[in-house]
């Protein structure tokens, strides 16, 4: 008896080669690649959907195929990202499982003002922030320097060198063309001087907080210390997996991770990014519930260190929405 029909679903390019966001939005295609080979090396009959602009292409493929489950790297269309959770939001409706997170956890996390107010709640540390929605804008009640980045983007979109603000006139300047470019609301941080540190997260079935990797900058260099659009798409970062950190620090940063993720209702698999500062005071600065899963991506190296394969990963996560839909 042959294993059950799985859809491997993601975006289906859309922007011209010369747009800025085109290598991230075509990377998906090569993971989606190797999720297939992957699943098809297991037994499992697994096939391809790129998804465009048009919501029916997926639901007639759904009904075509009645897939048993769907392994959804769907991560929204360039013009229009909150067809991620439109996305999720219609597997739900159809009744069919699907790797990841579940609609309204991937509608929250995209908005990241909603997600610092609920992170604040809940009593997790993260920067003082101010959220923009319209010039003009009173000064901010936050010691400079300050970053600027939009709220409802993601991968780094919007962030750059300018996005650090070490003035008032600055910070107008940046909120503008932020508005103009993305539209509102535009997110206002202080800027956390110190280290980055990015918490993997794995529920397969228990929860786990993977190896911590740092991400690193240049040394000597006079830019900011941020991870921009540039950096994650254009620099190979290597991962570096910290060890002069003191036990209780990596695992107080693994327990935030841990709460921030069942905070936002995550699930199987996501990553929280931290700032440090020289006290070696963490703070939150994002949960992504979609994190890249390439064999070549930062989450893949953590995989490694906690002994399990990037192969044995993509076939558990299959086989654990495949139990969801029993």
């Amino acid at each position: 008896m042959s294993k059950p029909s799985i859809i491997v679903l993601y975006n289906q390019p859309v922007l011209p080669s010369d747009h800025p966001e085109a290598e991230s939005e075509r990377s998906v295609v090569k993971i989606a690649d190797k999720v297939i080979a992957t699943l098809k090396s297991a037994g499992y009959r697994a096939s391809p959907l790129a998804l465009g602009c048009d919501p029916a292409v997926l639901w007639s493929a759904l009904k075509e195929r009645e897939p048993s489950a769907v392994f959804n790297l769907f991560e929204g269309n360039p013009d229009h990202a909150e067809t991620e959770t439109y996305v999720a939001g219609l597997l739900e409706w159809a009744g069919i499982p699907f790797t990841g997170s579940p609609a309204a956890t991937l509608a929250l996390a995209r908005c990241k003002d909603t997600t610092k107010h609920l992170v604040k709640g809940a009593g997790l540390p993260t920067a003082d922030f101010v959220v923009v929605d319209a010039l003009p804008m009173p000064r901010p009640p936050l010691s400079f320097p300050v970053i600027v980045k939009p709220a409802r983007q993601d991968a780094s979109v919007g962030v750059d060198q300018s996005s650090v603000c070490t003035r008032q006139a600055q910070v107008e300047e940046r909120v503008e063309q932020l508005l103009k470019t993305f539209g509102p609301p535009v997110l206002v941080e202080a800027y956390i001087a110190g280290r980055e540190f990015h918490v993997p997260l794995m529920e397969l079935p228990t929860l786990e907080a993977l190896p911590i990797m740092e991400i690193t900058f240049p040394s000597g260099s006079s830019a900011w210390p941020i991870l921009t659009y540039a950096d994650k798409w254009e620099r190979d970062i290597p991962p570096r997996f910290p060890c002069d950190l003191p036990h209780a620090v990596l695992q107080r940063l693994g327990a935030l991770a841990m709460q921030a993720y069942r905070l936002l209702g995550c699930r199987d698999y996501a990553r929280v990014d931290f700032r440090m500062n020289a006290a070696n005071e963490p703070f939150i600065l994002e949960v992504n519930p979609n994190p890249e899963i390439s064999a070549g991506a930062g989450y893949a190296s953590n995989l490694g260190r906690a002994s399990l394969s990037h192969h044995e990963f993509i076939v558990k996560l299959a086989e654990q929405a495949l139990a969801r839909g029993k």
